[in-house]
């Protein structure tokens, strides 16, 4: 028995089916084969009981608890787990003393699996850990569903590997499933359920790339159901629906994935795609963004993607922001949406971004004086300080005069290419 069986066991708990069927060996480890497929990096160090301090970043239920459990199974060294929404910084500390007494007198090495570890403070928790880290005295295996470069300081970021894990295919999602059914041991292997492809499919749809989410709409399905009279278990079509309700919404307006949809969303509109846009739109609005930032990277957008192809752009997205302030939402998501086909449809071009960035860049490393016929002149003693030769335009022909408005050390620039 290890860490994560004691507290089950202890309390007599009878375990939910998902964490029954977790995998104890990387050969039933379904998914990632990009970071433990046979021969890559991560699954060496597991099978060599060589690792190095890390992180694993992804989605809910594509295998980081599971990764570690694995782990605490196979390694020689002895495997603490902490969770960092529970954990002080005099916990982490008592916990370093253990393993560096460990080290020094047995010479055992300490796995830290720290779940959450977002959850750490940045200024006290996290820095905590990092003496321990480079000096070896504690390998640091962290679960993240947050983007670490976000919410891990810089210190701690350079002293372990990051591995990012993907969310499950749905073929991933299926053969969990098919596993499930079919082993007599940890899953339903000795019960007669009658669920045939299709079913198994709509699971592995609703569960959005998350095994955790595919296991327990399976669980959910199985008990609820009652046996027909020849003691079988039908799943049909109306049952898994039931036990899911509505799909899984993955969304934080707050975190990682609130910036990887947002820059979807931005990408699509630049590359003229409105439907992909309005799609993008949606899963922001049920994930409950604020439509105030959707509006704003609108009105952005209008200049910086589109700018003066069609000027028309800035007008549309203003009005959207107009409609959302005086007739709210839902109402408002119709103008919004107007606003996000006409920015897709229209002419695009990052001229005026790419100019004003140019001529900031140049502001910053030419900072001359003002050459004097472009300086003041509406005082009282203006030409005597030098300030005079001002050529006023519509005292010529056609209103226009060639004159130089840089400052006579530079060169005449373009920044705006049209």
């Amino acid at each position: 028995m290890d860490l994560f069986d004691f507290a089950v066991e202890k309390n007599n708990v009878k375990k939910p089916l998902a964490e029954k069927m977790r995998p104890i060996k990387l050969d039933d480890f379904i998914g990632q084969e990009h970071i433990v497929g046979k021969g890559k990096l991560l699954r060496r160090l597991i099978e060599n009981d060589n690792l190095t301090s890390m992180i694993l970043y992804g989605p809910p239920g594509v295998g980081k608890t599971t990764l570690a459990y694995i782990i605490s199974k196979d390694t020689k060294s002895q495997f603490v787990k902490l969770n960092a929404t529970s954990i002080g910084v005099k916990e982490i500390r008592d916990y370093i003393s253990k393993a560096e007494e460990l080290l020094k007198f047995y010479g055992k090495r300490t796995i830290f699996f720290i779940d959450e570890i977002h959850a750490l403070k940045k200024g006290t928790q996290q820095d905590a850990l990092l003496d321990a880290v480079e000096k070896g005295i504690i390998i640091l295996v962290g679960a993240t569903t947050e983007n670490p470069y976000f919410e891990i300081n810089r210190a701690l970021l350079s002293r372990v590997r990051i591995f990012q894990l993907e969310e499950l295919t749905k073929e991933d999602i299926k053969n969990i499933l098919i596993m499930a059914l079919n082993d007599k041991e940890r899953g339903y292997g000795n019960l007669k359920i009658k669920i045939n492809r299709k079913e198994i499919a709509m699971i592995a749809q609703l569960a959005s790339g998350d095994a955790r989410n595919s296991l327990n709409i399976l669980e959910l399905a199985v008990l609820s159901t009652h046996k027909n009279k020849d003691g079988h278990i039908e799943i049909d079509e109306d049952k898994i629906k039931d036990c899911v309700q509505r799909p899984l919404i993955k969304y934080d307006s707050s975190g990682d994935n609130h910036y990887d949809i947002a820059s979807a969303f931005i990408k699509s509109i630049r590359g003229s795609d409105e439907n992909a846009a309005l799609y993008w739109f949606g899963r922001m609005i049920i994930g409950g963004e604020d439509p105030r930032f959707i509006v704003r990277r609108l009105i952005i957008q209008a200049s910086e993607d589109i700018g003066l192809a069609d000027p028309r752009a800035m007008l549309i997205a203003h009005a959207a922001w107009n409609a959302l302030e005086t007739v709210g939402m839902p109402e408002a998501r119709i103008p919004i949406a107007e606003a996000i086909i006409y920015l897709s449809r229209a002419n695009k071009s990052n001229a005026v971004y790419t100019a004003v960035d140019k001529a900031i860049d140049d502001a910053k490393n030419n900072q001359f004086r003002v050459p004097p016929h472009l300086r003041d002149a509406h005082y009282n003693g203006a030409k005597e300080l030098g300030s005079f030769g001002y050529k006023y335009p519509f005292n010529y022909q056609n209103n226009e005069i060639d004159q130089d408005y840089f400052p006579k050390e530079m060169n005449k620039k373009t920044y705006y290419f049209e």
